[in-house]
């Protein structure tokens, strides 16, 4: 019984299985995407990412170990030229899969494989949007000049606002004092007056 194999046999001998997925990883890495069906694709990225780590550490022993399994010497200059420079920062996941219906044949499921970061179109969509919300966030963050601009009108709008009533309260304080002044003056004339009916007119 083989409870617990998690190895894909393909319907394959050992090495017919081995030769297949060595050729469907050479085509991946110099075609960059391939179509095949979902079984073979997923034993073949189970087989090409760690290839494709090994890239990353350019030196002749990661070279003649890649080359044992691809034995293509084509596909070991991309592979440590172009593909490791791409996928330098990226710490796995290099391949992503995209199912593309069934076979009108034999009704197989079948896929497409590619290399994450050659899909241009994807990509150039990633960047716009990034690109997009940068600009919103300054839009809704505003600069430093517009905020000190609006921090100057709303200082001089209050500088305003306190003058206003201080010139209000020292006009009416104005017109209280007249005020005072003018009853003082009409209380010392009717005072005058009453002196004068109280003094008796001499014969």
């Amino acid at each position: 019984m083989r409870h617990g194999k998690k190895v894909n046999h393909l319907g394959r001998t050992a090495p017919h299985r081995k030769a297949m997925l060595s050729n469907m990883a050479c085509s991946l890495i110099l075609h960059k995407r391939i179509n095949t069906t979902l079984a073979k694709a997923k034993a073949l990225r189970k087989y090409v990412e760690p290839l494709i780590t090994k890239s990353k550490t350019d030196s002749m022993h990661s070279r003649r170990t890649v080359f044992s399994y691809l034995k293509n010497k084509e596909a070991v200059t991309v592979l440590f030229n172009e593909v490791a420079d791409k996928i330098a920062e990226r710490p796995g996941g290099y391949t992503r899969i995209i199912k593309t219906g069934y076979r009108l044949g034999d009704n197989a499921e079948t896929c497409l494989i590619e290399l994450v970061d050659f899909n241009e179109l994807l990509l150039a969509e990633s960047s716009e949007s990034k690109s997009k919300t940068r600009r919103g966030r300054r839009r809704r963050g505003g600069s430093k000049g517009a905020s000190t601009k609006t921090s100057s009108v709303a200082e001089d709008v209050e500088e305003v606002a306190i003058a206003e009533p201080e010139e209000k309260i020292e006009s009416f304080v104005t017109e209280d004092v007249d005020v005072v002044d003018e009853v003082k003056d009409e209380e010392e004339t009717e005072k005058e007056e009453g002196d004068d009916t109280s003094k008796p007119k001499d014969e």
